[in-house]
């Protein structure tokens, strides 16, 4: 049983900013009673999704819940045969029972015919993930059981803070991964030295206006996994963004990124760089998975791009200087195509 301290509303306060460490217990509603906490979960949404990034593929999957809908998706784009494979499902709201202690802990929607489960063990140092979804019309069956190695993650990041009209809590981290994935008759296997799983879990209390542009990527070396995530949406000026790089062992804060798409269609690059030079990135896609829904005073514009990332990070110094060149103390990190994310939302929800 989680320590009175270790939760993220403790005594019915709050914590905010960049965490050590994710909370045993993250249950934003817990600062909340009576009708306020019953109107406040109408608004939360919850979810724990990977990205895999392996050499053969592209693919990410999500459990997600609204607490007026759940569902799931997954995809996986194969790109020798350029085809992109996607199953979703929906689920009552609420149903999915999210734990408020993840990393010790197994959640999982389980219907006939899809059936995605995760297994969080700090324990015993291991994460599971398993798939079994069969065939349909559309797409091939995909099944997947991968083991992520939590002794050889990154460090975490943690990150609680107020946005305009909202809260936000999330908790992001890259494993190294083991396992096999099969899509129909292809089998591609993961290996830990060269292969990694970003996990990207959210519990937030959304303003109805939701928008944000996202990315994600990451490489394995020999000191650990190295990588950043960036984001840009509206923010309270003092608050903390979910930002980061990670080097080997640490988590170093990042914000003000800046989203630039190059003229051209839906495969043009995007470049993205945070104002202090640190992170200077191009994404170059490959494929994107749309969603969209418009249904009055609810919306959903969305799309996430799967690709590669050129350019540099600087970790574990100041900012860069006028010429690039940086600071002498900064460790400078050559990204060349590197598989990863970049996503867009905007919403009504």
């Amino acid at each position: 049983m989680a320590a009175d301290h270790d939760r993220l509303v403790v005594a019915g306060t709050r914590r905010y900013g960049r965490l050590p460490s994710r909370p045993a217990v993250v249950d934003p509603l817990a600062e909340y009673q009576g009708l306020a906490r019953a109107r406040r979960r109408l608004r939360l949404k919850e979810w724990v999704g990977f990205t895999l990034l392996h050499p053969e593929i592209y693919s990410s999957l999500i459990l997600q819940d609204a607490h007026y809908l759940a569902s799931s998706e997954i995809y996986v784009y194969d790109r020798a045969s350029a085809r992109l494979h996607q199953h979703a499902a929906n689920a009552l709201g609420g149903s999915l029972n999210l734990p408020h202690n993840l990393m010790d802990n197994s959640c999982a929607i389980a219907q006939r015919g899809y059936q995605i489960a995760y297994d969080f063990s700090e324990q015993t140092g291991r994460h599971h993930i398993k798939v079994d979804i069969a065939a349909s019309a559309q797409a091939p069956a995909i099944t997947a059981d991968l083991t992520l190695d939590a002794t050889a993650s990154s460090a975490p990041l943690s990150v609680s803070s107020l946005l305009p009209g909202g809260q936000m809590y999330t908790h992001k981290a890259l494993y190294p991964v083991s396992g096999t994935l099969c899509v129909g008759d292809t089998k591609v296997t993961f290996f830990p030295e060269r292969d990694l799983a970003v996990l990207d879990e959210h519990r937030s209390l959304l303003p109805y206006r939701t928008r944000w542009v996202w990315g994600t990527f990451a490489l394995p070396t020999e000191d650990g996994p190295v990588g950043a995530n960036f984001v840009n949406r509206p923010e309270i000026i003092g608050q903390p963004e979910e930002s980061c790089l990670w080097a080997p062992g640490s988590c170093e804060p990042l914000s003000n990124i800046s989203f630039t798409k190059q003229a051209g269609g839906t495969s043009a690059p995007w470049r993205i760089a945070s104002a202090d030079g640190r992170l200077d990135v191009v994404f170059t896609p490959e494929g994107r998975k749309t969603v969209k829904h418009h249904l009055g005073v609810v919306a959903i514009d969305y799309f996430q791009m799967f690709g590669s990332y050129t350019g540099t990070l600087r970790t574990g110094g100041g900012s860069a200087g006028k010429d690039g060149g940086g600071t002498a103390d900064g460790t400078v990190v050559e990204v060349k195509d590197v598989h990863g994310v970049c996503e867009s939302m905007d919403a009504r929800m």
